[in-house]
């Protein structure tokens, strides 16, 4: 191993010394500099960020014989997983702040950026052993995170439920490895890529493989846990569990499908075809009856992730850079869904959607937040959710995929809906007691503002969507 090979983890290297700085100002610290922790902690999370951004070349290269893979895609990945990171650590703080966590403060930064760096090796990985160990790094620690408040509403029964599924998941995973470890003699995805061959024991390692990782992105059928985990678990962590932990988990899978197992497409396509399809539409027909709004959103982003696979399916770079901006846009738009609701669940405790009746006359400014990020997620334009997907079909119409588009157009119309009826819950219902005024802190504010720009300005700036077409050349 050469020094210039880990030169190569700038990302990773960057993230490990925010997370060793985080310890000894948590360990050290005066009590007096302690009550300044939240802001160091994203103040060095934020000039991590930065220097990703600026520091990390994306130029394609290999380390360790083959096993930890960066270039362009992967850097840029990194970048909207950071930025959308940042956002969710923005909206914590009054979370954070409460006498049951104020003293875990340490606790849940630590293990967010575990998860992370978990992740940044799932999306770095060129071998099936290295991209394991990242995904049980970024499992483990969010069994935690959802387990985070134990004593409230139904936290540690969702991370129970978390981790008992996650180590079935991982042990199928494993399962289907060492299948196809035994049929091919390697785990490199280069050689296995190279040499693969027509084999029933390697179909059956590529089923056993997908299915661990569908459960990560919460495909149908194996999404039955997200709805009690997104429910139960603090509102930040279920933000942090559908976006940037679906978003990295969708890229790995896209990655994976086309360096290892393209010749066994003609196997894989159909049956993602249908998953994509079942993904789509019982995400929407169970996001129509729910009232609890976490539970709305859980099954809202099953949906999502139906059409997140639908770019993943199309495995040019078209639709690698649609996989990339779909991401992007679908943090800023759960960002904000989600930020007014924290801030609406720290002040009241309320998270029905019959309470947000009448919202508008209270609190206008969430009211228009909400909506904004409802019709972001419903694909309506200007938004930049309406863009995402369109860019999402053209590259799924790209490979010949009409009838799939057709489909999820047809979905689109009912997911419309459902978004519709918090806005109509907002704005023209009435309420004889609705949500007093509520007063958020400068940094949910902050996260808010920056989500309401993302959403504005990612789908009409051009330029946006051009650099990440520009570094989809390949994964």
């Amino acid at each position: 191993m050469k020094l210039s090979e880990y030169l190569l983890m700038k990302p990773e290297l960057s993230l490990i010394v925010v997370f060793l700085l985080l310890i000894f100002y948590d360990l050290f610290a005066s009590e007096k500099a302690k009550k300044h922790y939240f802001p160091v902690a994203c103040g060095l999370f934020l000039v991590h960020t930065i220097v990703c951004f600026f520091f990390c070349v994306p130029d394609s290269a290999t380390a360790f014989g083959g096993m930890y893979i960066t270039g362009p895609a992967q850097i840029t990945i990194k970048h909207v997983l950071n930025i959308g990171l940042f956002l969710i650590f923005l909206q914590a703080n009054t979370w954070l702040s409460r006498p049951d966590t104020i003293f875990k403060r340490g606790e849940f930064f630590m293990l967010t950026i575990l998860t992370l760096l978990g992740m940044y090796l799932m999306v770095s990985s060129g071998n099936f052993l290295l991209f394991f160990i990242g995904l049980e790094m970024a499992s483990l620690p969010v069994a935690a995170l959802v387990a985070f408040d134990k004593y409230r509403h139904h936290s540690a029964e969702a991370g129970a439920k978390y981790i008992f599924n996650a180590v079935f998941s991982s042990a199928v995973m494993i399962f289907g490895i060492s299948f196809i470890y035994g049929a091919c003699g390697t785990l490199y995805f280069a050689e296995l890529g190279a040499n693969m061959l027509y084999d029933p024991l390697l179909i059956m390692g590529m089923i056993f493989f997908m299915c661990g990782l569908f459960f990560k992105i919460a495909l149908v059928p194996f999404h039955l846990w997200a709805a009690d985990v997104y429910e139960g678990s603090p509102t930040n962590v279920t933000l942090y569990l559908s976006t940037i932990s679906k978003g990295a988990a969708a890229f790995a899978l896209m990655a994976i499908l086309y360096k290892v197992f393209p010749v066994l497409s003609n196997v894989w396509v159909d049956v993602i075809s249908i998953i994509i399809m079942l993904t789509i539409l019982v995400g929407n027909l169970f996001a129509l009856r729910q009232k609890n709004m976490k539970r709305f959103l859980a099954f809202s982003s099953i949906s999502q992730a139906g059409y997140i696979m639908l770019s993943v399916f199309s495995g040019t770079s078209l639709g690698m850079s649609a996989t990339i901006y779909f991401i992007f846009v679908y943090v800023f738009s759960n960002l904000a869904a989600f930020g007014v609701i924290t801030a609406i669940e720290n002040k009241t405790g309320k998270v029905n959607m019959d309470d947000y009746n009448g919202l508008y006359y209270t609190n206008p400014k969430l009211a228009l937040a909400m909506m904004i990020a409802m019709f972001s997620l419903g694909g309506i334009p200007p938004t930049a959710g309406f863009f995402s997907k369109f860019f999402v079909f053209i590259a799924a119409m790209d490979q010949g995929h009409t009838f799939l588009v057709f489909f999820a157009l047809i979905n689109t119309v009912i997911s419309l809906f459902y978004y519709l009826l918090v806005v109509k819950a907002m704005f023209i219902k009435k309420n004889n007691s609705p949500i007093e005024c509520v007063k958020t802190d400068g940094y949910l504010k902050a996260s808010l503002v920056l989500s309401m720009i993302g959403i504005g300005l990612v789908g009409l700036v051009s330029c946006i969507y051009e650099y990440f077409a520009s570094v989809s050349f390949g994964i």
